[in-house]
């Protein structure tokens, strides 16, 4: 533990045991406050099999755990998580390596003031410009470790402001200062407050600090002079009439060579759009987005996914069936062009289409390009020109029907298609881009109040073949299937198989089963992972192959 953490834990210790003032107010008695936390410890065995492609566990046993505790006392709150990583389970950075107390802070709030020491997450806007998240499940955390203030003057304007490192594993990183407003204008002008039509502005600005190193141009002897200073600014904009609503953000970013953009000094931009409609039954959006040269890092040499201060939001389905899921979308932060549209809609009862219990379709598709760009250089100049509307290559594009349909009172099916297209290359690696063909049917059965069955089949026909040099396992076509019952509204147990049954490799089969009991949560599961990647929010990691014993253990209090 360094001196600035055993410093921060004394100040929290002194809060919570000398808390007797605060601005005047008397507090009660810091300890007649309410602690809450939660428990997660997940485990994994794995052995070696030559056919997917898992290895050898030299320490056996896995692990990933974590305890979160909160104090809260009227308008004081502290927290704090304790993490260990003995050793990460696989698909986990090795630097988590260890154990110790990863987070902490302590916070006071009010209804026009608040403040944050220590550890805590912030977003501005869609995050474009600042994003400081966590998702346990990626392995990711970028919190800052620093002060954060928010202060509302009057009744309808929010001003926040922060400045901190990001954490960097078991270390802080970097320099991250950030300021936000926002205004709503029917809270302001009094005129408006009755309005149907709604309007919020807002605007960021983010900068980031660091020092020099030698990073050598594409001419040979020549050192390349780096900003210490990046900033990145965003203004934004929510409007919305009774049903409609349109959602606008605009980011640009000033010159940042960084290892992403392979040290080019082109300033970056981003802009994203979304129009909605929505009302009993329905609801449609329409989104798009363009992203230029928008990787944001507080450490320039740093890859991966950690370290990145903002977050360009993806727009295409984050699927949840396998099949549909095998191939996700991550962004591409060094540039591309997108469009989703969404449409949802609910045929009626006792229509032709609704029949007795009413029918639901969902309809989504998205497309999302490169850029239309033009070299000029290499390290050390601008690297490229683009045109705002033209697009390049073709990334990834999907198009899903899914129609939901309760048979009876018992039985519930829901029946999806998707049609996919995947390049290769946005994985970094070469190839025809692949065509996907999938089908899912589901089925649940609802026996009685404590009793549930249900059904999952599952087909993937695809153009791509496997390839041993390149061994992207998803190739080729699959079949799937899975049978889950959960009973007594304690248990439940699931069975699956994932088959590649022409031109692919793999049979992946699991069991799992899983038990509930107040807010206290046991499963285990036998079988085998294939290697691929995982998405969520267009934020991605590398899973490699396993085959064995996992489990995981969740309770809170």
């Amino acid at each position: 533990m360094d001196k600035t953490t055993r410093k921060l834990l004394a100040v929290a210790t002194l809060l919570l045991f000398q808390f007797p003032v605060f601005n005047g107010i008397n507090a009660q008695g810091i300890l007649g406050g309410h602690v809450t936390g939660n428990v997660q410890i997940d485990g994994q065995f794995s052995r070696r099999d030559t056919t997917i492609g898992s290895s050898d566990v030299p320490e056996k046993l896995l692990s990933n755990a974590r305890a979160d505790i909160l104090y809260t006392n009227g308008n004081f709150s502290a927290g704090l998580r304790y993490e260990a990583y003995l050793n990460p389970m696989l698909g986990f950075n090795s630097q988590y390596t260890g154990q110790g107390l990863a987070n902490y802070f302590v916070s006071y709030k009010t209804q026009t003031f608040a403040v944050t020491a220590g550890h805590f997450y912030e977003q501005f806007g869609n995050g474009m410009t600042l994003r400081a998240y966590e998702d346990r499940y990626l392995g990711l955390d970028n919190a800052i470790r620093g002060i954060s203030v928010s202060y509302r003057p009057w009744n309808g304007i929010t001003l926040k402001g922060l400045v901190g490192q990001q954490r960097y594993y078991w270390d802080t990183r970097g320099l991250v200062r950030g300021l936000d407003a926002e205004v709503s204008l029917n809270d302001v002008v009094t005129s408006w407050a009755e309005s149907k039509t709604r309007l919020t502005l807002g605007g960021s600005f983010v900068s980031k600090y660091e020092g020099d190193e030698t990073i050598l141009s594409d001419v040979s002897g020549y050192k390349l002079n780096l900003p210490h200073n990046v900033g990145a600014a965003s203004v934004r904009m929510d409007l919305s009439h009774g049903g409609f609503g349109l959602q606008a953000e605009y980011a640009r970013k000033g010159q940042d060579p960084n290892i992403m953009n392979n040290y080019i000094y082109k300033n970056g931009d981003a802009l994203w759009l979304s129009a909605s409609y929505s009302q009993k039954g329905l609801s449609a959006n329409l989104q798009a987005k363009r992203v230029d040269n928008m990787g944001y890092k507080s450490v320039r040499s740093v890859s991966g996914e950690m370290l990145y201060i903002n977050y360009t939001p993806a727009i295409t389905k984050q699927h949840t069936y396998a099949f549909l899921s095998m191939y996700p979308y991550a962004t591409q932060s060094t540039g591309e062009m997108g469009l989703q549209a969404d449409f949802m809609y609910k045929f009626k009862k006792e229509t032709a289409l609704g029949g007795k219990y009413g029918t639901d379709i969902h309809l989504n598709a998205s497309l999302i390009t490169g850029l239309d760009t033009t070299v000029i250089g290499g390290k050390g100049t601008d690297g490229y020109t683009s045109t705002f509307f033209g697009t390049g290559d073709t990334y990834y594009g999907d198009i899903s029907l899914e129609v939901a349909k309760k048979l009876s009172s018992k039985l519930k099916l829901t029946a999806t298609y998707g049609y996919m297209l995947f390049n290769p290359v946005i994985e970094g690696h070469e190839g025809d881009i692949h065509h996907n063909h999938i089908l899912v049917a589901d089925l649940t059965w609802k026996i009685n109040r404590k009793n549930v069955l249900r059904f999952e089949a599952e087909w993937m026909g695809s153009d791509s073949k496997y390839d041993a040099a390149i061994d992207d396992k998803r190739a080729g076509d699959w079949i799937m299937g899975l049978v889950e019952y959960n009973f007594t509204s304690s248990w439940f147990v699931s069975v699956s198989d994932q088959y590649a049954y022409n031109d692919g490799i793999g049979n992946y089969y699991n069991i799992s089963v899983g038990y509930t009991k107040n807010a206290t949560r046991l499963q285990l599961g036998y079988g085998k992972q294939r290697e691929g990647i995982i998405c969520i929010g267009g934020v991605c990691r590398q899973v490699p192959a396993s085959n064995g014993l996992t489990f995981s253990l969740t309770t809170s209090f």
